[in-house]
């Protein structure tokens, strides 16, 4: 098999988050959730609808780096209102960063500090109290370091287990996934984040230390390699650019 990196071990993990995920519009903030939404909708969900990031559905997007003006299919427009409809409907799956998650997974994208005079101001809340509480939302974080997974967030922005269990109207509040350059995070029962996998050549010591609270590791395996036409489909028709390299350095899994 060929060499694979840790970039490209990434991206595989998060297509696998919208693996038989369905008709719904794949929201995907950043290079590698761009490249395993495309990499989902060219394997395991031929369904899932891709937008250019602006107003248009493509049914055949184009590589990252290039618009829907030079290169892909359009299929569809959407203008923004739309947008609106879809989140409500949870006709949607979205994959957003953050700047600081806690154990129950409580996302923060809009400053560090007291709201009342931050140190850091971010980029605001966003959709994110939106999201959460209408359909799955999954987190990618591309440094995983114990100033990104904080006891206690800053702002709430992305509402957590503790808090959907605690609120009312709730109901479709769906948490997935954290997949980080280390490791892959689910939710055990309580609604607390634990290890699922850990990437090739990580060990769950490591991940613990670059974490600022407990983690469950009981049954974590190792995140899966993608497979030679996955790797295919990210190194000729997805990336080709080798964007995702930016995000993710170089770094090859042992056993590829």
């Amino acid at each position: 098999m060929m060499e694979v990196t840790r970039a490209e071990v990434c991206a595989a993990a998060c297509a696998d988050a919208w693996r038989d995920a369905g008709e719904v519009l794949a929201h995907a903030v950043g290079v590698l959730p761009m490249i395993g939404a495309r990499l989902a909708r060219l394997t395991t969900c031929p369904d899932l609808v891709l937008s250019d990031g602006e107003a248009f559905f493509m049914s055949e997007p184009p590589p990252l780096g290039r618009t829907a003006a030079d290169g892909g299919v359009v299929e569809g427009w959407v203008p923004f209102r739309r947008v609106f409809d879809l989140v409500a409907s949870g006709r949607r799956q979205s994959m957003m960063g953050a700047a600081q998650i806690d154990p129950y997974g409580n996302q923060n994208i809009s400053l560090i500090g007291d709201w009342r005079r931050p140190t850091r101001q971010l980029i605001g809340v966003r959709g994110a109290p939106g999201n959460t509480v209408n359909h799955r939302t999954d987190y990618w974080v591309a440094r995983h370091t114990p100033k990104v997974f904080v006891e206690k967030v800053d702002v709430v922005c992305g509402v957590g287990n503790d808090r959907a269990r605690a609120g009312r109207g709730l109901r479709f509040h769906h948490l997935g996934v954290v997949i980080t350059n280390l490791a892959v995070l689910g939710y055990g029962d309580g609604g607390r984040l634990r290890i699922r996998s850990v990437h090739p050549g990580v060990t769950v010591e490591e991940v613990r230390k670059n974490t600022g609270f407990d983690l469950d590791a009981a049954g974590a395996t190792s995140t899966r390699l993608p497979d030679e036409t996955e790797l295919g489909l990210i190194r000729e028709v997805i990336d080709p650019r080798g964007l995702r390299d930016r995000e993710v350095p170089p770094a090859a899994a042992p056993g590829a």
